[in-house]
């Protein structure tokens, strides 16, 4: 069951603004869950001498727990540190076929004849991304294309293999990659130096893509999961006639007060951001259980081992709440065609908050689902037949925003 909200004539005047939320959640501060963690880590810290023979202490993550049915050889390769892209990408070639295996209805049901292409690239700032489509197999008309942003510790393979294999089987082309830091794009694991680098890196890259002659004339949609739906709304807000739509997955858009840190905890944190930005001084607790409502995809998720799960680093917290405070004074802003879905028991990004987007945003063509019962994972952590349904409201929506392009 979910329950829908649809807009397409004119924007309600009623408003959440005044309304205090009293829930213990949606804090990037407070909880911070990659889609698919991995297994619990331990940290082992060890001294090594620099060049100039000072000392140097570098903290390496070690799993705590062996993953299930891999070989010893494999759980030590995922234990390895994976702060640099090449550590991560050879743990991700050594893992391809042991994910391919995994049960899981992403994967067992996947498409068949979908065509791939992965490839790297470098951005202005010099940085090698991780970049992947997926094509509709042979005979398929081609109705559009969309581009994805992924959520904070996340990567675009692992789980969105399957996210877009089934998209792709409806039509549509799609395209992802790694933001800096993470996956396998370079950059040091799980930092964000400044998130509107973030958003700057997606509309440079995938302005590149969306001039390529075969996408010419095709409606062109963003697809933003958590953090990655932050993205995308700044995407919207700094171009906002760039896109003929936004689908939005459990967005990261805005910080209730009676979660925000005190103005003098703030500040702390600001400060000691410009002193040790890339520090892991950040409580993290491990929120796997209410990621995924689903215990067997709870268990399949361990397996995605190159995510970001550990303590998250001081000028990370602190980019992803001016994020949010930014794109809170520009809700009214939104004026893209928009479909917005969340679990309505999701207690990592509060579902309260999409319904305020949902309230505030101008568009005068926006709809919201919230799915009952569902978690924040929702293209991945629930029951088969939620998730086969939530991919039909979202091949729904875009066929129906072909048609009027």
């Amino acid at each position: 069951m979910d329950l829908s909200l649809k807009l397409r004539s004119s924007p309600s005047s009623f408003s959440l603004t005044c309304r205090k939320f009293h829930s213990p959640i949606n804090h990037p501060l407070r909880h911070q869950l990659p889609i698919v963690p991995p297994p619990s880590l331990k940290l082992k810290p060890r001294t090594f001498l620099t060049a100039s023979g000072n000392r140097q202490l570098t903290v390496m993550a070690k799993l705590s727990k062996s993953l299930e049915g891999v070989s010893q050889e494999l759980n030590l390769i995922a234990s390895q540190n994976l702060d640099h892209a090449p550590a991560r990408r050879r743990v991700r070639s050594a893992f391809t076929q042991v994910q391919q295996q995994l049960h899981h209805p992403l994967l067992k049901l996947a498409p068949a004849g979908i065509k791939t292409e992965e490839w790297y690239e470098r951005n202005s700032s010099g940085l090698e991304l991780f970049v992947k489509s997926w094509r509709p197999s042979s005979g398929i008309k081609i109705k559009g294309a969309v581009f994805f942003c992924h959520g904070y510790g996340d990567t675009c393979t692992f789980f969105f293999e399957g996210i877009a294999k089934r998209i792709a089987a409806a039509g549509y082309i799609v395209y992802a990659l790694d933001h800096p830091g993470f996956g396998l794009s370079e950059g040091l694991h799980g930092y964000i130096p400044s998130f509107d680098g973030l958003v700057d890196n997606i509309i440079e890259r995938y302005a590149r893509i969306k001039g390529r002659p075969e996408l010419k004339g095709l409606p062109c949609f963003l697809l933003g999961q958590s953090m990655g739906g932050a993205v995308a709304l700044k995407v919207h807000l700094k171009e906002p006639q760039a896109w003929d739509g936004i689908v939005l997955v459990a967005p990261m858009c805005r910080i209730a007060e009676d979660v925000k840190p005190p103005p003098p905890i703030l500040k702390t944190l600001i400060l000691l951001s410009r002193v040790m930005p890339k520090a892991k001084l950040l409580p993290q607790r491990d929120l796997a259980e209410l990621g995924f409502r689903d215990l067997k995809s709870r268990k399949t998720a361990e397996y995605n081992v190159i995510c970001y799960s550990d303590r998250m680093r001081l000028k990370t917290a602190v980019e992803l709440l001016k994020a949010t405070e930014d794109i809170e004074a520009k809700l009214d802003k939104v004026s893209s065609p928009l479909l917005i879905l969340h679990g309505a028991a999701d207690k990592v990004t509060d579902p309260l908050v999409s319904q305020f987007l949902y309230q505030k945003a101008s568009s005068n063509d926006k709809t919201l689902k919230l799915y009952e019962g569902g978690y924040h994972s929702i293209l991945e952590g629930e029951p088969e037949d939620r998730i086969l349904a939530i991919f039909d409201d979202i091949t729904t929506w875009l066929d129906s925003h072909c048609s009027t392009t």
